[in-house]
């Protein structure tokens, strides 16, 4: 059979995909989905009453929780269900998103590749794109000038939300760095607890 000849199911699944995908962002646009897997409901982005007294815009994460609040105005918040540093490696303390940026590259430290030295294959960077662990998107923390090396991202592992698994960033679903993305611009303050 000629592999270029298009039959009537091949184009009538283009043609559904195509119209499925129109109200997709723009983010995904050239790759697949973003994400099919179904994250646990308690973990997903969902509006919640908040009793904090941080400033609307302001960005709280809760690392015991394994929640992402980012304050809407007094008494609510927009919860979002993150996966967090192990044991040790979590960061802790304020800083502010110093920059942001779509379908990021990632290049692991040295501190990584010291922990896990299968990381090594990777220490000339991953481009940005659906395999790239830094997501859709990413938030790179800074306290003041200083990149602190933490980022608030997406990932391509989105079983990992609600758990201890990462290098010391915050992980979140692609679809909720999406959203938070376009919550947050650069200069907003983080709090990670």
């Amino acid at each position: 059979m000629d592999r270029n000849f298009m039959t009537r199911r091949g184009f009538a699944l283009l043609g559904l995909s195509l119209l499925t995908t129109g109200c997709s962002t723009s983010w995904s646009a050239g790759y697949p989905s973003m994400s099919s897997y179904r994250v646990a409901s308690q973990y997903r982005r969902r509006q919640v009453a908040y009793d904090g007294n941080e400033a609307p815009g302001t960005i709280i994460v809760n690392t015991s929780e394994r929640y992402l609040y980012l304050v809407e105005g007094p008494g609510q918040a927009m919860r979002y269900g993150v996966a967090v540093g192990e044991e040790g490696l979590t960061f802790k303390g304020e800083a502010t998103v110093g920059r942001k940026a779509e379908w990021p590259s990632w290049t692991p430290t040295a501190d990584m590749i010291r922990r896990k030295p299968r990381l090594a294959q990777y220490a000339g960077g991953v481009e940005g794109g659906p395999h790239n662990p830094l997501g859709a998107a990413a938030l790179y923390l800074y306290r003041g000038n200083q990149d602190t090396m933490y980022r608030l991202h997406g990932t391509n592992e989105p079983w990992s939300i609600g758990r201890a698994v990462s290098n010391g960033c915050v992980r979140l679903t692609n679809e909720d760095i999406v959203d938070l993305y376009s919550r947050a611009p650069v200069g907003t303050r983080v709090k990670v607890i």
